[in-house]
């Protein structure tokens, strides 16, 4: 069985992960999906010095902390760029990196590079330095790509501010063997925002896709269970 580590997304915190965290444990998996400093429970954190390496220190911390080795680490949206910085610094304890619906980088860019339409978002941060929840729109885009109502108010609950600095600091991945360790790219393909564009999945590295929008831990855990336990089996 493998040991999952379930990083969240801008704005969403740990909770975000609770209907996938029982569908792998079920299975025999080992799983853990903290909360990012300046998110949910962590929102009183929240300060401008929050960035991109803040988010890095907090997981590598959690897998020295717990001695954790061959893990599957997932990250969500924003949270490509926190498991790329990862990777990099404790390769060898990374079995499998999983993008799921998420930025990938390379060596020296920021979240804005990756993805340059998130420049709004800086560009109109709150006292310079944080930027609120994104709004809930029409479906099929709904709020993250939720669109159930009771699904909408429960994502609500647990979102919090984005620091900016998250989205400017560069991510350093400068240690070859990081591009060793195998990768699977998880699409949502319903409801994409205008403005978002994927960058080409390199070959050799696997792909899935879910037919949901960009929650998909909310609005298909179980199917996404059964894609992260692939990870699990190569």
């Amino acid at each position: 069985m493998a040991t999952f580590l379930l990083v969240h997304g801008a704005w969403h915190s740990g909770r975000s992960w609770d209907r996938v965290v029982p569908e792998l444990e079920s299975a025999g998996h080992r799983v853990f999906a903290p909360t990012l400093t300046g998110y949910g429970d962590k929102a009183h954190l929240l300060s401008p010095g929050i960035g991109l390496g803040t988010h890095i220190d907090d997981v590598v911390a959690l897998i020295e902390e717990k001695g954790l080795d061959d893990v599957v680490l997932v990250g969500h949206s924003y949270a490509g760029m926190v498991i790329s910085g990862v990777s990099n610094r404790v390769p060898g304890r990374i079995a499998h990196l999983v993008f799921l619906d998420a930025m990938v980088p390379e060596d020296g860019e920021t979240a804005v590079d990756v993805l340059p339409v998130t420049k709004r978002l800086v560009d109109a941060a709150v006292d310079g330095w944080r930027v609120p929840p994104l709004p809930e729109q029409p479906p099929p885009l709904g709020l993250f790509g939720v669109t159930e109502p009771d699904d909408v108010a429960w994502l609500r609950s647990m979102l919090s501010d984005q620091p900016v600095g998250c989205l400017q600091e560069p991510v350093r991945l400068d240690d070859p063997a990081a591009r060793t360790i195998p990768r699977t790219h998880i699409h949502c393909v319903k409801g994409k925002p205008e403005g978002i564009t994927r960058r080409p999945v390199p070959a050799g590295e696997r792909t899935r896709e879910l037919p949901t929008g960009h929650d998909c831990m909310i609005t298909m855990p179980v199917e996404l269970a059964a894609l992260l336990a692939e990870t699990a089996t190569g």
